[in-house]
C-alpha cells in the first residue's frame, strides 16, 4: 500500500511555463493583451478553426455562444444529463429552457434517439457534451441539426486532443467550447476558448466576452491604441488574461507529450482491469480518438458485495483519490425541484451514474503511481467479488 496519498488531479507545471508567466508579469500586461492574441491563433490553428475567443472559463465560453446565437426566452436547447452543471446552467442563463436526453450507457455520449425524441417545436439547439473525452456521433447530431435549422454547440471541457473520424473536436459544431481548468488536460488554472468558423457569431462573442466593447478596444492603453470606445451589446466580463494566455501558450507546445502520458496509463488501466469480469473499462469507438481526459471506470455491481460509494472508500484507505463524472443534472435539487424531474426519467444516466468512479489519470504521475491504482482497485476486486 502507498504511504502518500495519491491525489486524483494535479496541472503539470514545469520551468518553461512558470518562465512564461513570469514573462508576463515584467512586461506590465497581465490582462487580456498580446499573449492572448497569440493563443487564440496558436490554438485556432491547432484545432483547424478560422476563429479562437480566449474567455475565462469554458462556461462562459458556452454561455456566450448561446447569447450571440440569438438563445433566449421560449426556446428548448436539448443536451445530456450526464454532464457538469454548467453545461446546463448556461442555457438558464439566456432565459432559454434545457431539455434533457438520455445517454448511450457504453460512451456515456447523449444518444441520438433520444435526441429526436426530446424536439419540440421550441427546440433551437443541441449542446453535445465529449464526455471523459470520448467524441459524441457528430455526424448523426450535425445531420439531424441541419435538417431542423439547429444550432449545434459542442462542450468541449475534456475534449482537447479528441478526435472524431480523423478531424480534430472544434470545427464540427457551428461553435465549440474548450475547457482550461486546472486539471484539464491542457491547463491554464482557469480559462476556455470558443472556436467557430462563422465570422458573424465570432465577431459577437468577442465583443460580448468584454462587456460589449467596440473592436479592439483591449488595446486602448497601449501606444497604437485609442481611448475612446462604444458599447455596442450589454456584455459580459468574460475576457482570459495574458497571464492565462502565457500557460495556455506552453502547454499547448507540449500537449503531445502529455497526451502520450495519458494514453500509457489509461493503456495499462485497461490492459489490467479488462481482464476483470467486475469491472467494464471505458469504451475507444472506431471513429474516435479518446482524449483520455478522465478514466471512467464502471463497476459491475451484480459480481460484488460493495457498492460505488464502498469502493470508492476502499480506494481511499488504499491512499488513491478518484472522484465521480458526474452525478445526473436533473437529479440536482435545483433541477429536480424546479422542472419537477423524478427519478426513472433517465434511467441510463441514472444506472451508470450508481457504477462509475473516476481514477487518477494525468501527466504528472508516475508509472509508480500507476501500479499503485492498478493493484488497489485489483486488490479490492479480489477482496469484494461475489
Amino acid at each position: 500500500m502507498r504511504q502518500e496519498f495519491l491525489t486524483y488531479g494535479i496541472p503539470l507545471i514545469e520551468e518553461d511555463d512558470i518562465a512564461e508567466v513570469v514573462d508576463s508579469l515584467k512586461s506590465n500586461w497581465i490582462t487580456k493583451g498580446p499573449k492572448t492574441n497569440e493563443f487564440e491563433k496558436q490554438f485556432a490553428e491547432y484545432v483547424g478553426a478560422k476563429y479562437a475567443i480566449a474567455v475565462n472559463s469554458c462556461t462562459a465560453g458556452l454561455h456566450l455562444a448561446l447569447v450571440a446565437a440569438g438563445l433566449g426566452a421560449g426556446d428548448e436547447v436539448i443536451t445530456t444529463p450526464m454532464t457538469f452543471a454548467a453545461s446546463a446552467n448556461v442555457i438558464l442563463h439566456t432565459g432559454a429552457t434545457p431539455v434533457f436526453a438520455d445517454i448511450d450507457p457504453v460512451t456515456m455520449n447523449i444518444d441520438i434517439d433520444q435526441i429526436r425524441q426530446k424536439i419540440t417545436s421550441r427546440t433551437k439547439a443541441i449542446i453535445p457534451v465529449h464526455m471523459a473525452g470520448h467524441p459524441c456521433e457528430m455526424d448523426e447530431i450535425m445531420e439531424l441539426a441541419r435538417e431542423n435549422n439547429f444550432f449545434v454547440l459542442e462542450d468541449a471541457a475534456h475534449a482537447v486532443y479528441t478526435k472524431y473520424k480523423g478531424r480534430l473536436i472544434g470545427t464540427i459544431g457551428d461553435a465549440t467550447a474548450f475547457s482550461f481548468y486546472a486539471t484539464k488536460n491542457l491547463a491554464t488554472g482557469e480559462g476556455g476558448m470558443v472556436t467557430t468558423n462563422n465570422e458573424a457569431l465570432a465577431d459577437k462573442i468577442r465583443i460580448m466576452s468584454s462587456h460589449g466593447m467596440s473592436r479592439n478596444a483591449w488595446n486602448r492603453y497601449s501606444a497604437a491604441g485609442s481611448w475612446y470606445y462604444e458599447i455596442l451589446h450589454p456584455g459580459f466580463k468574460y475576457n482570459m488574461t495574458d497571464i492565462q494566455a502565457a500557460l495556455g501558450i506552453t502547454q499547448l507546445a507540449k500537449l503531445e507529450r502529455m497526451q502520450g502520458i495519458r494514453l500509457e496509463i489509461a493503456e495499462r488501466y485497461n490492459e489490467e482491469f479488462s481482464r476483470m469480469p467486475e469491472l467494464e473499462i471505458p469504451p475507444e469507438k472506431e471513429y474516435a480518438r479518446h482524449a483520455w481526459h478522465l478514466y471512467i471506470l464502471k463497476l459491475n455491481l451484480e459480481k460484488l458485495t460493495i457498492d460505488r460509494a464502498e469502493f470508492i472508500e476502499e480506494l481511499k484507505q488504499e491512499q488513491i483519490g478518484t472522484s465521480v463524472h458526474f452525478i445526473p443534472v436533473p437529479m440536482h435539487p435545483y433541477y429536480r425541484d424546479t422542472f419537477g424531474y423524478q427519478k426513472g426519467d433517465f434511467p441510463q444516466a441514472e444506472k451508470t451514474f450508481e457504477r462509475i468512479i473516476s481514477l487518477p489519470l494525468y501527466p504528472k504521475m508516475s508509472r509508480q503511481d500507476a501500479e499503485d491504482v492498478v493493484d488497489a482497485v485489483k486488490r479490492i476486486v479480489e477482496k469484494f467479488r461475489k
